[in-house]
């Protein structure tokens, strides 16, 4: 489980990302976390895996506070944590299974990992996870021959080969086109449940969140606004978190969405 105690996130320009921040997230659940550019979301998932340093408040999980760790714990717990990231962050000029296998790079020693002399236990689940997200023939080939939707699975790959905890995704989708958006968003969500892994789940898109996940927590100027299931995103609640805007067209166009696939 995941549990956040009043996270807070103050720059030194006085500009406050994070605001009291605190809910619970348990083993196996899929949250997706919504609001305005600017709302503190990218901010919120950098704060639990301490890519920013939160301002005071707690981010624990599995009984670990991650905010009192020292450097060394600190890189062993990010282990815990994959993180998928909205530009892929892959290294072009390597394979698609060099890629996969920079997931293990925490758990090799220094020779290992500037060798890439993985044990065959890595490589043969790297192989598993490949062959899971329809990429085990392209193995092979560089990561700057990939589409979009392609690397994004490498990411996924690359984040679960560390046996992680928690899954932090930071807008996993914006770079893609509605079909592929779906098709990620789909493998995330099923391989969670495989898994039994939490997720938190940065993204714009609101129709998509209400496709997928169980769970939604609106943020507001570094606020949590909303939290809740997607049936209950309103059009009131969906204003209070975006502003005005004709959000019953919206929440019908998702409605229609659901009949289409059923």
């Amino acid at each position: 489980m995941l549990q956040l105690n009043g996270l807070t996130k103050v720059y030194n320009t006085g500009d406050k990302a994070l605001s009291d921040v605190t809910l619970s997230i348990p083993k196996g659940q899929v949250v997706a976390l919504i609001g305005p550019s600017g709302a503190g979301k990218s901010t919120l998932i950098r704060c639990i895996n301490r890519l920013v340093e939160p301002t005071s408040g707690s981010a624990v999980l599995d009984d670990v506070n991650i905010t009192t760790l020292g450097a060394g714990r600190l890189r062993k717990m990010r282990r815990r944590m994959g993180m998928i990231f909205q530009e892929y962050a892959l290294v072009e000029r390597l394979t698609v299974m060099e890629n996969v296998l920079s997931g293990r790079l925490g758990y090799v020693g220094f020779w290992r990992s500037f060798l890439r002399k993985f044990p065959q236990s890595d490589v043969d689940e790297a192989y598993r996870l490949l062959d899971r997200v329809g990429l085990l023939a392209m193995a092979d080939k560089r990561a700057d021959e990939l589409s979009g939707g392609q690397r994004q699975r490498v990411g996924i790959c690359r984040a679960l080969i560390q046996d992680p905890a928690l899954l932090l995704v930071d807008e996993p989708t914006a770079s893609l086109d509605p079909k592929t958006s779906r098709q990620i968003m789909r493998l995330i969500c099923e391989l969670c449940e495989e898994r039994g892994l939490a997720a938190i789940i940065n993204i714009h898109d609101v129709a998509l969140a209400q496709m997928f996940v169980e769970r939604v927590i609106g943020l507001e100027t570094g606020k949590v606004v909303f939290d809740g299931g997607p049936t209950e995103l309103t059009p009131e609640v969906l204003t209070q978190i975006y502003g005005e805007e004709d959000w019953e067209a919206t929440i019908e166009a998702v409605d229609d969405d659901e009949e289409v696939e059923a």
